[in-house]
């Protein structure tokens, strides 16, 4: 598989398998393993998906050794307040039943932001936790942060695809070497459009790929990593068969072209948004 190099100097894998919704103990755990056996090194969890420990027995029946694995899992935003940041992160790696996690993010730009980061600047000075980073910030946010802190986050994970790229954002995550994560790279399938645009089609028929191939290759190809999610064992094999081919600069372009700057899934910039994720608890 594939690495970026994070700002910590620790390689991140550009696929990574993505658990939310994947809460069955038998059915998922299967799922994960399959991931695993696939290639997959990258597991991505939190604490809101209420399937850490599912993740943790996959964990603990693969066959990979750890060192071999990158986990990642995000603190929720209820959890950031005095010590409750440090003593959830305990909580999650007995639930992971890890010594560290090798990254940690902050789930959505709410509540006491400057605690919880400065709680997992100590954690990964204890070594419970390799990189730490941050999901859902802004440009401005996470330019605030970067900058009233000692250290700059190592990712932040936001929904990224065709019809969403977020290029300001981009270009602020280059300028302060933070790595790019996507999460729903399929915008969990509520503009099935973007499958349709002639870009896609028509790579995906050049390359004998899936349209969905073709959306997964455009992203890692422009250095971003991705999170797919699939409970299918054939689906979880395609979505990291993608580095068998390369896309060419007009492809490129004419793919990057099809941004809306359509936010499907989750949109912290929206009130009405972000004052009902704030009613949510976990």
């Amino acid at each position: 598989m594939k690495t970026r190099t994070l700002n910590t100097g620790y390689e991140m894998p550009l696929v990574g398998f993505g658990t939310y919704q994947l809460t069955d103990p038998k059915a998922d755990e299967t799922a994960i393993i399959t991931a695993i056996e696939s290639g997959y090194r990258l597991i991505d969890t939190a604490q809101a998906y209420k399937n850490e420990e599912i993740v943790g027995k996959a964990l603990s029946h693969c066959q990979v050794p750890r060192n071999d694995l990158f986990i990642t899992t995000k603190i929720w935003f209820s959890n950031f307040p005095g010590d409750k940041c440090r003593k959830s992160l305990e909580e999650s790696l007995r639930k992971l039943d890890l010594d560290y996690v090798d990254l940690v993010l902050l789930h959505w730009p709410y509540n006491d932001v400057y605690q919880a980061w400065r709680s997992l600047e100590k954690a990964q000075h204890d070594g419970l936790v390799r990189s730490i980073g941050v999901s859902n910030f802004m440009p401005s946010q996470l330019i605030d942060l970067i900058c009233f802190n000692d250290v700059t986050p190592a990712v932040n994970q936001v929904e990224t695809h065709l019809y969403c790229q977020y290029r300001e954002l981009q270009n602020v995550m280059r300028r302060y070497g933070v790595a790019h994560q996507a999460y729903s790279p399929f915008g969990r399938n509520r503009n099935m459009d973007m499958y349709k645009e002639d870009a896609v089609t028509a790579a995906a028929q050049k390359y004998g790929k899936t349209p969905h191939q073709i959306a997964l290759r455009f992203l890692v190809q422009s250095g971003i990593s991705v999170l797919p999610k699939s409970s299918h064992a054939d689906r979880i094999k395609n979505n990291a068969d993608i580095f068998d081919f390369v896309l060419t600069d007009d492809e490129m372009k004419t793919l990057a072209a099809l941004d809306k700057e359509d936010v499907l899934v989750g949109n912290s910039q929206d009130a009405t948004y972000t004052e009902n994720m704030i009613k949510r608890t976990v």
